[in-house]
């Protein structure tokens, strides 16, 4: 039997396609609302008893309240922070984090507590709180890593029989492929002349 969503879902998804929508077109109240977002969804997943993603929004709190500072300040000179490709040697170390982080803590979760799937919560947990930060730094790659986030978590909430998450999960996926186009076209507005294809 198919359950109704609960209100607290529904409002949480809708100001998390409002945020996205928002950070695709690079204003700053993305952040805001994602820190509504992440407070709901908090509460949200405790009930649910998916531990990692529950710890994981006040990560995310954190990271957008550096997020909107560095879109304000985190530029040169204090001024707001551009688009930008993010360095080959940090991409690596953020990859070799990725691994560790999520198989450490989908170990944690299948031992230590009832979270009925630790694996795809651990592995959704590291890597969107990665995708997050390099959005706070303005990293272009940061929507191939959250258009991988989005195609993992559809099916794993549709099978969850939690559907407005599942929606809004869809709807993060064409907007990360629209944000990864317009940050691209952003990327070259602003590229020195003369400088390679970006």
């Amino acid at each position: 039997m198919v359950t109704a969503p609960s209100p607290l879902e529904l409002v949480a998804a809708g100001f998390g396609i409002l945020s996205v929508f928002l950070s695709t077109r690079q204003l700053v109240w993305s952040w805001p609302t994602a820190l509504v977002n992440v407070s709901l969804y908090g509460w949200y997943f405790f009930d649910q008893k998916l531990y990692a993603l529950m710890t994981l929004q006040g990560f995310f709190a954190a990271v957008s309240i550096y997020g909107w500072y560095e879109w304000l300040r985190g530029g040169a000179d204090h001024r707001p922070l551009r688009v930008s490709r993010i360095p080959r040697p940090l991409a690596l170390r953020m990859a070799a984090f990725t691994v560790v982080a999520a198989g450490v803590l989908t170990w944690v979760l299948a031992r230590f507590t009832e979270d009925p799937s630790p694996v795809v919560d651990g592995i959704l947990a590291v890597v969107s709180l990665v995708a997050q930060w390099m959005m706070a730094r303005k990293y272009l790659e940061n929507w191939t890593v959250w258009i991988g986030v989005n195609c993992l978590s559809i099916p794993f909430f549709l099978l969850r029989a939690e559907y407005p998450t599942a929606v809004q999960y869809l709807a993060f996926l064409g907007l990360a492929v629209s944000g990864h186009v317009q940050w691209k076209a952003s990327l070259r507005a602003h590229q020195p002349a003369g400088a390679g294809p970006s």
